[in-house]
Parts: structure tokens; sequence; C-alpha cells
């Protein structure tokens, strides 16, 4: 693996065509408001923004913060310094399609299945082993109000530097939206 920021910070890069896939299987429609928490460059929010979506970057690095305002500068993008695992919630229906930071995967989905949350739905990629121990049951999901399944598998060649292992989609989505 490369020295420098990707090796530090744990960055694995979505490839564009993976990006474009995964906001496709979200079937996102215009005037969604959705979170792409761990934007980094801006492959997922780049095809939310094509897709007509209202986003928000949700980017903790400050330089790749300040990357995504100047390359999403007049567009219907809002980019927002924050960790994965401290987030806003809106206080509106919304959707979120991420490639997360894998460390903050459990406190994320925990917290976007949190009462009072109005999230409607989330296609997460993280890591496959994770995907299946959640949409399995045996994860701490409020399964109540919300249903978890698995979605495409992403081969670790799909990031740069390559991922150590394939990825997965995880849905979640609330019963009966």
């Amino acid at each position: 693996m490369p020295e420098g920021p990707a090796r530090r910070w744990g960055l694995h890069r979505l490839d564009r065509s993976w990006a474009a896939r995964l906001v496709a299987d979200a079937q996102v429609s215009a005037g969604d408001l959705v979170l792409d928490v761990g934007a980094g460059w801006g492959a997922i929010t780049e095809h939310l923004v094509a897709a007509r979506a209202h986003t928000l970057a949700i980017e903790l690095h400050p330089g790749r913060a300040r990357s995504l305002e100047a390359r999403f500068a007049g567009q219907d993008v809002r980019v927002v310094r924050a960790d994965a695992a401290d987030l806003w919630l809106p206080p509106r229906p919304f959707r979120v399609v991420a490639n997360p930071p894998y460390a903050a995967t459990t406190g994320l989905i925990r917290h976007l299945t949190a009462p009072g949350s109005r999230l409607t739905r989330a296609d997460l990629l993280v890591t496959d082993w994770v995907a299946a121990r959640w949409a399995s049951g045996s994860g701490p999901m409020r399964r109540g109000r919300f249903e978890t399944t698995l979605g495409r598998r992403v081969p670790a060649r799909a990031f740069r530097p390559p991922a150590p292992r394939d990825a997965r989609v995880l849905v979640i989505k609330r019963r009966g939206s």
C-alpha cells in the first residue's frame, strides 16, 4: 500500500463506473435529499448530482472537503465537514448513498436507524462480511422499523488503491416507505 495520505486515512477511492452503478442501484430520484457520507473526492457525489438529487457531501478531511466545494460549486451540493460518527441528520426524510469509512460503519448505521431519524433508505458500501452480518439479523439493527438486504458485490479492484477485500452494498430500508 502506498505511503502518504491514502495510507494514513485508509482511503480507497471508488472507481467512477462503480460509483455510477451504486447510485443507479439505489434508485435515486430527482429532488431526493441524499447524504454521501465519506464523500472523499466525489465519485458518488458526481452521480448523485447527475441524478438531480439534493446532495450533502459529508467529508472530514479538510483538503478533500475544500476540493469537493471547488468541484461542485454552483451545483446542488452542500459540503459538510464532519465525522461520520458525529453526523447531524436532516429533520426531513432523507436517503444515504455512500462508501463510508469502514471504521465508522457500526456507529453510522446505529445513528441512521436511531429513534427520531428520518432515514428512508441507505445504500452503504461496506466490507462483505459486515454486510452479511447486518443483513442476517445478527447485527445490532433495530429490526422493527428497518429491513436490511444485500446489494451488489464490489470487487477489491474497484478501489484505488485496491481494498484489502471485496465490499458489498448493505441496503437498509424503512418499513412501509
